[in-house]
């Protein structure tokens, strides 16, 4: 077997083999499910096309597509807009963030049954107002009081929810002793791993950095979340104050694995830093292109692995598109705010290890010689995706026979 079946099976084989039958069904229902789930497939076949416009060396999120946009809380407690998926961060050039999200305008409206001409209209807008912000050499951030339009009225909307209300959705009461739900996305853990986590996450909170001192692990399970990472070893806790009756918390930890852009970087020959670990690399980029990262952020090493830590909150959620999709000025906000937020990021991230500095960034966006490519590209790989994922569809049903 070769081409991209290969690759996919191939990428996916060290994984959790449970999860990625969860992952490969979510792959298939959709072009933009099987895009979300198949970055390292786009980056196998962005290397091998010819003369790709030169650009500044950035660090990008490595998988940047319409929906790793999204709301959180940062550790200030304030509710931000921002990209929010660095697992395959890494320094690269800055037009391989742009490709990988202009692609996804088209394919992920494609999937929404948008017309293309809007696509081709937004993808120009993404590219133009990404220059804009280049050009400027300013970064934006966007919360409550710079949000504007439909983004604006998101985060109000996030903003307003409670912690109980997520705490009532991920648990319940048992017997007065409160305890995460068993559902298809919570997976009851081994007895055994169950009390090695909690005593590895109780030793995590004494070592924290005093936030959670009075508090105390009383469940943990497996959690089954995102899509390109489903596979990895990905844990969710409940956490319960020691001083304040019904005060709760959830955190997640998952596991970090390599960048799937490694293998692209090292053929180029783009030197990255000597990261002590991934979680090392994840959370430095991370908070070096947010403007402020979430509450909780940190690493921690669980049997020789090395996963990240944060809070689950009640503000963490993407913009549901379809929702939008039939009104062209919510689109044309959303759109031009995460192209400002993209530009914004390689800005607050200029001049660090490497990374090309304001001044030729502002310089890159001034140039002309480089968005009509992405465009091209864009629309002839987005064709590429579709065959592929009739490819895919193919054999997921052929072995569900």
């Amino acid at each position: 077997m070769a081409g991209p079946i290969h690759s996919i099976l191939n990428f996916n084989t060290n994984l959790l083999p449970n999860m990625v039958d969860i992952k490969y069904n979510l792959m298939s229902k959709n072009i933009y499910s099987f895009y979300r789930g198949t970055c390292h497939l786009f980056y196998e076949d962005l290397c091998k096309v010819k003369k790709i416009p030169a650009s500044p060396l950035t660090w990008i999120c490595g998988d940047l597509h319409i929906e790793n946009f999204g709301s959180f809380k940062g550790d200030n407690r304030l509710t931000y807009f921002d990209l929010n998926d660095f697992d395959e961060a890494i320094l690269a050039p800055a037009v391989f963030e742009l490709i990988r999200c202009v692609t996804s305008i088209f394919i992920g409206f494609e999937s929404l049954n948008i017309e293309s001409k809007k696509a081709v209209n937004m993808a120009n807008l993404f590219l133009k107002t990404y220059c804009e912000i280049l050009i400027k050499g300013k970064c934006n951030y966007i919360e409550p009081k710079t949000a504007t339009g439909i983004v604006a009225d998101f985060l109000k909307h996030v903003n307003k929810r409670k912690r109980k209300t997520l705490l009532n959705k991920r648990t319940q009461k048992i017997n007065n002793t409160r305890k995460i739900r068993i559902t298809e996305k919570h997976i009851e853990l081994d007895k055994r791993l169950r009390n090695e986590l909690s005593a590895h996450i109780s030793n995590w909170i004494v070592n924290h950095n005093g936030i959670l001192y009075n508090y105390e692990v009383i469940d943990a399970v497996f959690r089954v979340a995102g899509l390109g990472s489903l596979g990895l070893k990905r844990y969710l806790f409940l956490l319960k104050s020691t001083n304040r009756q019904e005060k709760y918390l959830l955190v997640d930890m998952k596991q970090a694995k390599n960048s799937s852009l490694e293998p692209v970087v090292k053929n180029l020959n783009i030197p990255q830093p000597k990261w002590n670990t991934e979680a090392e690399r994840i959370i430095a980029v991370q908070q070096r292109m947010q403007n402020v990262h979430p509450a909780m952020l940190s690493a921690t090493v669980f049997k020789g692995e090395h996963y990240i830590i944060q809070e689950m909150q009640t503000a963490k959620e993407g913009i549901n598109l379809n929702l939008i999709k039939h009104d062209y000025r919510h689109i044309y906000r959303v759109i031009s705010d995460m192209a400002i937020l993209t530009a914004s990021a390689q800005l607050r991230s200029s001049g660090r290890q490497n990374s090309a500095t304001c001044d030729e960034l502002m310089q890159f966006g001034q140039r002309n010689d480089w968005q009509q490519f992405i465009l091209d590209h864009a629309v002839k790989y987005s064709e590429k995706v579709k065959k592929d994922f009739t490819l895919f569809t193919s054999h997921i049903n052929s072995k569900s026979c």
